[in-house]
């Protein structure tokens, strides 16, 4: 005995409908880069020239095509090619010419374009900008270092011509006296000292 045959409805229902995937174009797993804005772009360019297909196939099922009238009368054959000149061109040709100037002495040479000269490419100008601004500050850095270090020499200096002054003036005279007239000079340069700082 023969299985029975579905109905129509109950097959065309009992087939699962087919998933349909976008556009593949390249591998997924493209890393960010050149190729993959590439492929990108061109996923992007399809999806839209599919867009615009499908809404002019909308739009030409929803306007009836009107069928281009076919001319009734034959077309005649024409002669051979007239050798009259269209009106307008006839008119231009019939209008008085402007004498053109005697060509000068810099243009009887033939001229050569002006080469531009195209900006060559900066392959590496962040990190030449990068490395100039680093320059910079190790340069400030060294002058700020100088200047410090100058600074504590002239202290150093000084605090030594003191120290020297002041053992000079301390150790005893002739008669085993403190010299106090050079001892004074030198504690009253280091009041001054204080009181201007």
């Amino acid at each position: 005995m023969a299985p029975k045959r579905p109905h129509e409805d109950e097959a065309e229902s009992s087939k699962p409908k087919k998933h349909r995937s976008g556009f593949k174009i390249g591998p997924d797993n493209l890393p960010d880069g050149t190729y993959r804005r590439k492929v990108i772009k061109i996923k992007k360019d399809l999806i839209h020239k599919a867009k615009v297909k499908k809404s002019y196939a909308k739009l030409k099922a929803r306007e009836p095509i009107a069928p281009t009238p076919i001319p009734s009368e034959p077309i005649k054959p024409t002669g051979p090619a007239s050798q009259e000149l269209h009106p307008e061109r006839q008119a231009m040709l019939d209008a008085p010419r402007e004498p053109t100037p005697p060509p000068s002495q810099a243009q009887t040479y033939p001229q050569r374009p002006q080469q531009r000269r195209s900006k060559k490419p900066a392959y590496f100008e962040k990190e030449q900008a990068f490395a100039a601004q680093k320059k910079a500050e190790a340069e400030a850095r060294r002058l700020e270092f100088e200047r410090r270090d100058s600074e504590k020499r002239q202290k150093i200096e000084e605090r030594e011509r003191f120290r020297k002054a002041m053992a000079k003036a301390r150790t005893g005279g002739k008669n085993g006296q403190r010299k106090l007239g050079k001892e004074s000079k030198v504690l009253l340069e280091r009041v001054k000292r204080f009181v201007g700082e």
